[in-house]
């Protein structure tokens, strides 16, 4: 096994149980989701079945590269979310103080990076051959 499979393995756990916690804890979500939207549950749910989207198609080697853009893409839309809830300091769990809420929200960046990497989306890690 490669390290991008072992990342791409851990990171399937990672979004395999934040899909479950979306539907086991959809009021502790729906709270998080910014005022202007509506229908928070549904979205709290919409987001949960996409997490568990997510981790298939990162263990799926030929879904890998286009769930990489894919979660990139999701992983920025709910960054509103993350900054909503560090701004109002809404707890979330464990996640209850400033450092711990804007935490998050910084560590959705390396988080992106690190989807992109090993999944090859965005050519990170292409290995560039010499042309003859």
């Amino acid at each position: 096994m490669t390290v991008r499979s072992f990342v791409c393995w851990a990171l399937a756990l990672f979004f395999l149980a934040a899909g479950f916690a979306h539907f086991a804890l959809t009021d502790d979500f729906a709270a998080i989701v910014p005022p202007p939207l509506p229908f928070k549950r549904q979205i709290v749910q919409l987001t949960g079945l996409m997490e568990l989207v997510f981790a298939v198609g990162l263990v799926v080697p030929k879904w890998r590269r286009v769930t990489g853009w894919a979660l990139a893409a999701y992983l920025l839309a709910v960054l509103p979310a993350n900054i909503h809830m560090a701004i109002e300091g809404l707890p979330l769990g464990s996640l209850d103080t400033p450092a711990a809420l804007w935490g998050r929200v910084a560590l959705q960046f390396p988080l992106i990076a690190l989807v992109l990497w090993a999944t090859r989306a965005y050519g990170f890690g292409r290995r560039h051959r010499s042309r003859s």
